[in-house]
């Protein structure tokens, strides 16, 4: 098991691990794994390393807006469909 970084770290750091979202966007695991299987958070993934690195100003970004659209009422459908036009 790996050691937990500081959040001045992760705050300085370009890109951040999903347990790292889950302490910057106060959101659960399952719920961004489950936005990472359906294509809505974009990550990085090295052919040698499998653990999944996501840009954290670009995705913390992303989890407020799929917040507030989930908020709004929208659909996962309808938030993949608003998420594909931004790219």
């Amino acid at each position: 098991m790996s050691r937990q970084r500081s959040l001045e770290v992760i705050l300085a750091s370009e890109y951040v691990s999903i347990g790292e979202l889950v302490r910057l966007t106060g959101t659960r695991y399952s719920t961004l794994k489950f936005y990472t299987e359906e294509g809505m958070l974009p990550f990085e993934q090295a052919e040698e390393n499998l653990t999944r690195r996501f840009h954290r100003e670009t995705t913390v970004k992303q989890i407020q807006k799929i917040k507030q659209m989930k908020a709004e009422g929208m659909s996962i459908p309808q938030m993949k469909e608003w998420l594909a036009r931004e790219r």
